[in-house]
């Protein structure tokens, strides 16, 4: 089912239906979907990226983890409203399409699948930076290995690439809490090296809690790095079409993001800063293994360093089942080539996934030009793309609220707490962070690329549009 084949007030039960139309196997059960969506909240940002945020903000960037997860939250609650009006492969341009119209769900369907693809590029570029803690191997050479693995990985059936994630994700949730655990150990029973120095004071003593150089400035200049390590967790929304019970399973997943967040960003921040001081941090160095090596726990280092990588090659792996889905969906709605609708018998979209695998090179590249600073350079080019989709979600749920409150569509079955208000002050927040951007000499360039892939966007719309303009694909739904 697309917006082109189906009208846009079918009812919940044609809707969950979607994937037989669209040739997908509703093959991912509810553990999976779980998994995915925890998985999906913790991977790169918080692993690798939290090291530079500590190093700028210091304590602080606990608050900034805490706010942008309440911020977070809105948006998965006013996608999960979305959902469950009408759960389909492809949520984010199809719902851009149905409320605000055809050029939006173009721009909205080819941004995400360019958010997926530099977003792999950065995780294959930590997973090489990774590897460096083993072996003194060129960064590049990992990054193509990695590549050419998780690209042989996809070619598989969808319920194989749930079992994986599944795995992948039990793996880092297992780590974070059992280094919450140790941590809690040093706190209250000192044992290892920093059993005589920790202390719950270093989230104040050294500075204070706002301790970067410029205090609460310096707080809100990590925002962009601390959204960045929230993206993908949208990604439930791409397994809608092919979840075994969207209706039950995705509320489920959804209403897991708050302790997701209080437990695996703020609980783990809290407990790192309160053994290690937030001055022995570096950019660049996950705090995990840092933490572990001034615990004097060398071998814990190297664990944490191996569940890191997992972490990095999961997330590339799910952009790589993503982009395969957003590039079909496209291309069933007439707004991309006909050739990214073919599936293989296992249900999986071998050529939209094999293009984008290709692209996926370029960070191959980037490692071998810049090794030291690929991955600051990818960074804020996923970022801005990832919360492109975030703010076609919140506008989206706003438009369906005032026709559902209007009795013009059916109310959602899942709606959002706080409604308009609380989408309306996630979009706010997203555009002070899109501030920060601009602010930020080293994330400015993000925002100098924006311009230049939508004029390019709007291009390809009015070429496709003047070729086929009786299509429905661009036709103003009503």
């Amino acid at each position: 089912m697309t917006s082109v084949q189906v009208d846009q007030h079918h009812d919940g039960n044609e809707a969950a239906d979607s994937a037989s139309g669209e040739g997908y196997h509703r093959a991912l059960g509810a553990r999976q979907i779980q998994m995915i969506a925890i998985g999906g909240a913790i991977g790169t940002g918080l692993f690798l990226g939290a090291g530079k945020g500590i190093s700028k903000a210091g304590p602080s960037l606990i608050l900034a983890y805490a706010l942008a997860g309440l911020v977070i939250f809105f948006i998965m609650r006013a996608l999960g409203e979305l959902l469950m009006y009408r759960p389909v492969s492809g949520s984010f341009s199809e719902y851009a399409r149905e409320f605000i119209g055809p050029f939006a769900g173009f721009v909205t369907g080819w941004t995400y699948w360019l958010f997926w693809v530099v977003t792999g590029i950065t995780e294959v570029t930590a997973a090489a930076t990774y590897m460096t803690y083993w072996w003194d191997i060129p960064q590049w050479l990992s990054a193509l290995v990695f590549t050419v693995i998780l690209y042989g990985a996809n070619l598989i059936s969808v319920k194989l690439f749930g079992e994986l994630e599944f795995w992948f994700s039990m793996v880092k949730v297992t780590a974070i809490i059992g280094m919450i655990l140790i941590c809690a150990g040093i706190l209250t029973i000192g044992f290892s090296d920093a059993g005589d120095t920790a202390s719950i004071t270093h989230l104040w003593d050294l500075g204070g809690f706002f301790a970067g150089e410029d205090g609460l400035v310096s707080t809100l200049m990590t925002l962009q790095m601390v959204m960045f390590a929230f993206l993908a967790v949208e990604l439930v929304g791409v397994t809608a079409g092919e979840s075994k019970d969207p209706k039950t399973v995705l509320p489920k997943a959804i209403n897991t993001v708050p302790w997701r967040i209080a437990v695996f960003y703020v609980g783990a921040l809290i407990m790192i800063l309160s053994v290690v001081p937030w001055t022995h941090f570096k950019p660049g160095v996950s705090p995990f293994v840092a933490a572990f090596e001034e615990m004097g726990l060398s071998i814990g280092a190297a664990i944490v360093n191996f569940v890191v990588l997992t972490a990095a090659l999961s997330s590339c792996n799910s952009g790589m089942y993503s982009t395969g889905r957003m590039l079909r969906d496209l291309a069933l709605n007439g707004q991309g080539p006909k050739l990214f609708t073919r599936l293989t018998k296992s249900g999986t979209p071998l050529i939209g996934t094999t293009f984008s695998a290709a692209l996926m090179m370029v960070g191959v590249w980037i490692n071998y030009q810049w090794p030291g600073e690929a991955f600051n350079y990818v960074v804020s080019f996923a970022t801005i793309s990832g919360m492109w989709a975030w703010i076609m979600i919140l506008i989206c749920q706003i438009r369906f609220r005032l026709k559902a409150d209007r009795g013009e569509l059916p109310q959602s079955s899942f709606k959002a707490p706080g409604g308009i208000w609380a989408s309306s002050f996630a979009l706010a927040f997203i555009g002070l962070v899109v501030v920060t951007m601009g602010i930020d000499e080293g994330n400015r360039v993000a925002l100098y690329g924006a311009p230049v892939w939508g004029l390019l966007l709007a291009v390809a719309y009015l070429v496709l549009k003047a070729r086929n303009p009786e299509s429905a694909a661009f036709a103003k739904r009503s």
